[in-house]
């Protein structure tokens, strides 16, 4: 959308959230997000089955940490050693090497141990990581499925993906690399503070005046890069979102020459992404700036008080070597415990994203009081009522019986709520009050997969996906044979299509079916309908889109499709619905005319107006 738009993008944003909101969405406008204990105990089941192997990582890392913190001790006994060793030299004494090898050998195996116990700990790191991952995308997979309608309506595409991409690999990051230095940070820091306490716990007592202001300069960072990441994530699903819409328009932005409009509003979101993610990179980077700061503050002050004990002879040489190279370290596991706070708020709240998607509630349990074995077709809707939104009417006191192999024409205006009536009936929303039957059961005490595999459907938008011609059309029913799937071919007009092709039915299609044509996508699209031989079928103006000659071979494949089944036809063309048994005239959620197409011309009704409107009679 154009910048000088006034319906710009912020407001458009603002709408869509509070309607996802309203209709079930994640979160509301001004809602705080949630806190960090509620979000870990929600992640804290994906990491009980991997306990034993985050006890190795804990036991170690510590151990490793340890070793990591001795050596400086030990490098401030080479500095003594090697001082004596000067001064039996200018004694005129005989030099011995033998205690700097043995501390030298020493610190090399100390160091080499910790390195082997790094590389386990990192790798057990990995695979615990990978698994917890794979866990979590395989429940966003799975919720996904079970997700009502109402749901995947009301939000936007990308920023669905996002979450289960973006905000997940953002978590895996986290995963791998913070929770072992969190282990390693916090064991050095204890471990040398021990050690410096051992040293001289008068400069430790100077060392320790920083920490105070250090953590408090953490916290306050912390708490507000987690606003600004948390907006940083909103903002990358919305990038998502407006670049997945402009993709898969983009044959219209061209037609209705919106490509300026269209960059400028990635613009917009871009340069909205762009603040918040620099504002939340800037205010979580400049922890480590001022930490070191603070820190060297310390150092200088323990350089002038160490020099005078030194002089003194309070402290060794090799002491106070020590205890610079250890408050020189002391407060980097600060430092990087301040890195990971920071890295912490953006994983919080992809997290948190991700928690919201799965906290969404189900579609309704499915109940088994009733199966289709055998099904027949006949449907009944019994008072039905219905609405999308609770202030908004749609469908009222609708009463319709279809008797089995009846074709049923719906037709009406636009917002009639003809498609509303096939997500009735496949049960994609459950009705207000009423109920719907199908072979005398309530549609609601049927199991969905039972339900649905009672329908088939033929739609405007085809459906395809990238694979041979073989598996879309097989996609209709599971374990069917080649020669099955011919013969489906044969049936639905589209047979000596496919064998034109170089691969014929092994010809791999594009997504979506680019690489054919539309009317060949519709026509291997009935083609899977009339494999899957559903009782009930459900058309929604499946030629509304293809040139004349297309539209009789289609109608010639649908005719065979509806052979001896109960059939639904959502129809704008009027004339394609003439021999229908039953035209339901739909206006404002109602049937406020049925009967046969001469019937309804001659009443003069709804109907009438309709089809002299189309044919300028």
């Amino acid at each position: 959308m154009s910048k000088k738009s006034p319906l710009n993008r912020k407001r458009i944003l603002k709408a869509k959230r509070k309607y996802a909101a309203y209709a079930g969405g994640e979160r509301k406008p001004g809602e705080k997000p949630k806190d960090f204990k509620g979000t870990v105990s929600k992640f804290t089941p994906l990491l009980k089955p991997f306990l034993p192997g985050l006890l190795l990582v804990l036991v170690t890392g510590m151990i490793g940490a340890v070793l990591n913190v001795t050596g400086p001790m030990l490098l401030g006994d080479i500095v003594d050693a090697i001082k004596e060793q000067a001064d039996i030299k200018l004694a005129g004494g005989e030099l011995n090497f033998a205690q700097i090898r043995k501390v030298l050998l020493t610190i090399l195996a100390i160091y080499g141990t910790s390195s082997i116990l790094s590389y386990i700990q990192h790798y057990t790191m990995a695979g615990i990581t990978q698994s917890v991952i794979r866990s979590l995308r395989e429940k966003v997979n799975d919720k996904i499925t079970h997700l009502p309608l109402k749901y995947i309506d009301t939000h936007s595409k990308g920023d669905i993906l996002s979450k289960m991409m973006n905000d997940i690999d953002n978590i895996s990051n986290t995963l791998q690399n913070n929770l072992v230095q969190i282990i390693t940070s916090a064991v050095s820091f204890i471990g040398m503070l021990a050690l410096m306490f051992y040293v001289s716990w008068q400069l430790t007592l100077i060392t320790l005046a920083v920490l105070p202001p250090s953590l408090l300069i953490i916290a306050q960072i912390a708490k507000r890069s987690k606003r600004y990441f948390r907006r940083q994530w909103d903002e990358t699903g919305d990038l998502n979102g407006h670049v997945e819409e402009m993709y898969t328009g983009h044959n219209l932005i061209k037609v209705f020459d919106h490509e300026e409009k269209a960059i400028d509003e990635f613009d917009d979101i871009n340069t909205e992404l762009t603040k918040v993610s620099y504002k939340a990179q800037f205010i979580s980077g400049i922890i480590s700036p001022i930490l070191s700061f603070v820190s060297n503050i310390a150092y200088v002050l323990i350089c002038v008080v160490g020099g005078i004990y030194v002089i003194g002879g309070t402290l060794t040489l090799g002491a106070i070597t020590t205890f610079f190279t250890y408050s020189k370290l002391f407060m980097q596991p600060l430092v990087d415990i301040g890195n990971i706070a920071n890295r912490l708020q953006s994983s919080l709240a992809s997290a948190e994203r991700v928690f919201a998607l799965l906290d969404e509630e189900n579609e309704s349990e499915d109940s088994y009081n009733c199966r289709v074995e055998e099904p027949t077709g006949a449907v009944t809707f019994e008072n039905v009522n219905f609405r999308y939104t609770p202030d908004v009417p749609l469908i009222e006191n609708m009463n319709l019986e279809v008797k089995p192999g009846q074709l049923v024409a719906i037709v009406g205006p636009t917002g009639a709520g003809k498609t509303t009536f096939v997500n009735l009936l496949m049960r994609f929303y459950d009705v207000d009050s009423g109920r719907i039957l199908l072979d005398g059961c309530d549609i609601r005490d049927i199991p969905r997969e039972n339900l649905r595999s009672v329908f088939g459907m033929v739609l405007q938008d085809t459906w395809l996906f990238e694979g041979t011609i073989m598996d879309n059309i097989s996609y209709g029913r599971i374990n069917c044979s080649r020669e099955e799937v011919v013969e489906a071919a044969k049936a639905a007009r589209v047979h000596h299509f496919i064998n034109t092709l170089p691969d014929g039915y092994e010809t791999v299609l594009e997504e979506n079916g680019e690489n054919i044509s539309q009317g060949q996508r519709q026509l291997l699209t009935i083609a899977r309908a009339i494999l899957a031989n559903p009782a009930v079928l459900i058309l929604d103006e499946a030629t509304s889109s293809v040139d004349t000659r297309t539209e009789i071979h289609i109608q010639k494949a649908m005719k065979t499709l509806m052979n001896d089944k109960t059939s639904f036809v959502i129809a704008h063309r009027l004339s394609t619905i003439r021999d229908a048994d039953i035209i339901l005239v739909m206006n404002d959620g109602q049937i406020v005319e049925s009967g046969k197409h001469d019937e309804l011309l001659e009443a003069g009704g709804f109907y009438a107006e309709l089809y002299q409107s189309q044919f300028g009679i």
